[in-house]
């Protein structure tokens, strides 16, 4: 499969900026696989079901074809060998991504000679979206339904409302954490 990429990520949440990665991806390449990282250094808002869901859910929605969405929990390098697939895309949004992303990717070179990155910027209206700045705002009740796909902003009124329950019922328990006893 030589004209294919791998788009990999944490995607808690997906974003427009990443769906408009995954678009100017297939200007590119005839194939995307979107793969839901599975990555130890985070704690992740979504479960990793959760995360493959919802942007199956956002491509089906923009009637994307040729994209394919799967979760791996091994590193990098040794997934695009399982899948054949030694392109992989990164979004650039600031000169810090270029900082981080250029150390993993000579670090995937590293460790597997044939694995490329391609670096992509994303369009300018969606240079400043984060999935951690969408959660932040989120949590506070903030509307991001402009950053965010229909699915994925009622998943995250769902969960931070499910948060907010168990939040209060945890305080309301005699013998909480908290009580000092």
């Amino acid at each position: 499969m030589n004209n294919a990429a791998i788009y990999p990520g944490t995607f808690d949440p997906v974003t427009y900026g990443h769906m408009d990665l995954i678009h100017r991806t297939l200007s590119v390449f005839d194939k995307v696989v979107v793969a839901v990282a599975v990555n130890p250094g985070k704690r992740p808002l979504f479960s990793i079901e959760e995360r493959v869901s919802l942007i199956k859910k956002a491509v089906g929605k923009n009637g994307l074809k040729n994209v394919t969405v799967e979760s791996f929990d091994t590193l990098l390098v040794d997934y695009c060998d399982q899948k054949k697939i030694y392109t992989v895309v990164r979004g650039l949004r600031a000169v810090s991504d270029f900082e981080y992303e250029l150390q993993l990717s000579q670090m995937n070179r590293k460790i597997n000679k044939r694995v490329e990155a391609v670096f992509m910027m994303p369009s300018e209206e969606y240079n400043f979206i984060s999935s951690k700045i969408i959660k932040e705002v989120a949590a506070f009740g903030g509307d991001v339904s402009e950053l965010v796909p229909a699915p994925v902003m009622e998943a995250l009124r769902q969960k931070y409302v499910a948060l907010k329950k168990t939040s209060a019922s945890a305080k309301r328990k005699p013998g909480a954490i908290g009580k000092g006893k």
